[in-house]
Formats: structure tokens, sequence, C-alpha cells
């Protein structure tokens, strides 16, 4: 059974944690004024795997990750609702270092 004691869970691929960053206004203004990036995060991670992933994938060192998560909203398409898929994001405060999105596009 996992989780018992003495036996691992199995933690998610770094790279399939993080999906991509979430560039709005809000994010940009956080990043400027006080160093945090908030990056869109698989909706099964936890905030250990998260922090993991950004310390190993940007050479960053993490201070604390804080979790968000987002509904989808309805959409309407001709006479029928649907729905866009609900998301997780992740607010990042760092101790060390910059990761900045806009460059590497």
């Amino acid at each position: 059974m996992p989780g018992s004691i003495g036996e691992e869970v199995a933690s998610m691929n770094k790279y399939s944690v993080i999906k991509g960053p979430c560039l709005t206004e809000k994010g940009d203004q956080l990043q400027e004024s006080f160093g945090k990036a908030v990056i869109k995060v698989d909706r099964k991670a936890n905030k250990v795997e998260i922090k993991e992933a950004v310390e190993q994938i940007f050479n960053v060192k993490v201070a604390t990750v804080r979790t968000s998560k987002v509904r989808g909203k309805l959409k309407r398409v001709g006479r029928y609702m649907g729905r866009t898929p609900d998301w997780k994001k992740a607010y990042i405060t760092l101790k060390e270092g910059k990761i900045n999105f806009l460059e590497e596009l």
C-alpha cells in the first residue's frame, strides 16, 4: 500500500508538474515588486513537487509555494453551453535567482 511506513510514494515527473507560465499583468507586478513567479501547474501536483520541479528546471532557490485552484469558465458555442477545464496555479516566492518567461519567448 503506497504511503505505508518504509515505502515511497511515486512522485510526478518534474516536466509534467509545470504546464507553463501564467502571463498576466498581476503576475508581472508580483515578479517586479516582490520577486514572485506565477506558473500553471498540474492539478494533482502538491507544493513539495512544485518546489522541487522549479528548483531543478530553472536553477533557482524557492522560499515558499502557494497554490490556487481555478475553476473553468462557462463558454457558449451557439446554443450549447460548455466549460473550459479547471486548472491550478502556483505563486512561487524565490530566495535566489530570477525566472523571466518573456526572454525565452
